[in-house]
């Protein structure tokens, strides 16, 4: 493994280890010309520590673009925790990662991620004032699936309108996958205003949960198994479950006009999405649909403004309609419409600040 060669595009990298509470874990900086490093910590088993940092680089780097594309005042980071979140979590871990953390000065915040909880945080906040999606006691703004699900919503109105010429979501049908707390709250919305929705979850309980509330709703639902999603004929394909679900073979069996769902990293590759494009499926670039949840933590450090969150995660819809058609006039995907947008963006940002240091002095308060 080249370390310098995979990062290369990256500013910093930091190796953690705390052998008393087992703490083993990587934070990637990979730009900061927006500000300081913004990207949450996720708890995963891995197999070793080489696709521990490829994950932690890769997600850094999706990071810098999310930043910008919702024209938040941070760069791109992201930090990854070594081991079973079922087994190896206790606060002793967490406090020492909150000791790693804070020793950036303020180069990097985090928060949950996959596998984290904003309970977890809660630990690591007694050893530094850089955290952020803590539970609302602690100064957070609460629950972030919540924005993040109604990004995901204007995202759907954005492609309805480009695609159909109307915002009406209620005419449609929707192939869901992935029932976790942010996909469930978008089929329990598109069942509300009467859509037919195609869902799939390895949880037996969260679809029939579903399945009880949708009893009431004027909606239609109907359950899949698996990778039977893939092939189901709807009009939009939403996934909100694992990354790397648009490939080779699961484009083949799309069935639908459009993707768009809260799913990190859904492309395996860049080049899906240009696959995407020359097969006419118009795909909704992951990295802006699922920004309500970057929105939301960002927001905590200027003092917590739902009604601020809202409005600014419902620009979404606007971002993703200017992409659908940059890309629609300069007939390439709009993979390389949203990526031309952000690089745009990040270099009209450079002269105010190529690279974070924290005697470079934020806009917001540090809690506390």
């Amino acid at each position: 493994m080249l370390t310098f060669e995979l990062m290369k595009e990256h500013e910093q990298v930091v190796f953690c280890q705390d052998p008393h509470s087992g703490l083993k874990a990587i934070i990637a900086i990979h730009n900061t010309t927006l500000g300081p490093a913004l990207g949450g910590c996720r708890m995963l088993p891995y197999k070793n520590e080489e696709e521990a940092l490829v994950d932690v680089l890769r997600l850094a780097k999706g990071m810098t673009y999310k930043c910008a594309a919702a024209d938040v005042d941070f760069g791109g980071g992201k930090a990854v925790i070594i081991g079973d979140p079922l087994k190896d979590k206790s606060p002793e871990l967490f406090r020492a990662f909150g000791q790693f953390v804070h020793s950036l000065n303020g180069r990097f915040y985090t928060g949950t991620d996959m596998g984290t909880t904003p309970d977890d945080f809660v630990h690591a906040y007694k050893e530094t004032d850089y955290i952020v999606g803590l539970p609302e006691a602690y100064g957070g703004h609460g629950d972030s699936s919540i924005p993040t699900a109604l990004g995901v919503v204007q995202g759907l109105k954005a492609v309805c309108q480009f695609l159909w010429g109307t915002e009406d979501l209620s005419q449609r049908i929707f192939a869901i996958q992935g029932l976790g707390k942010v996909g469930f709250k978008v089929a329990e919305h598109l069942l509300k205003i009467g859509a037919q929705v195609v869902v799939t979850d390895i949880s037996e309980e969260v679809t029939a949960l579903l399945r009880e509330k949708a009893q009431d709703l004027p909606g239609t639902m109907e359950v899949v198994a698996g990778d039977d999603i893939y092939a189901v004929q709807a009009d939009i394909f939403v996934p909100c479950a694992i990354g790397g679900i648009i490939n080779d073979t699961t484009i083949e069996q799309l069935k639908v006009k459009a993707v768009c769902g809260a799913a990190n990293n859904q492309l395996l590759e860049d080049r899906h999405g240009q696959i995407l494009h020359e097969k006419s499926i118009l795909y909704a670039p992951d990295y802006i649909v699922n920004a309500g949840g970057l929105i939301q933590v960002s927001d905590e450090l200027y003092g917590p403004n739902k009604e601020r969150v809202m409005q600014k995660t419902k620009a979404i819809y606007d971002t993703l309609f200017q992409i659908f058609k940059n890309s629609e006039k300069k007939a390439f995907s709009t993979v390389s419409a949203a990526n031309q947008f952000v690089e745009e963006r990040l270099q009209k940002r450079a002269r105010f600040n190529s690279f974070y240091t924290h005697q470079q002095r934020p806009k917001w308060k540090v809690r506390r």
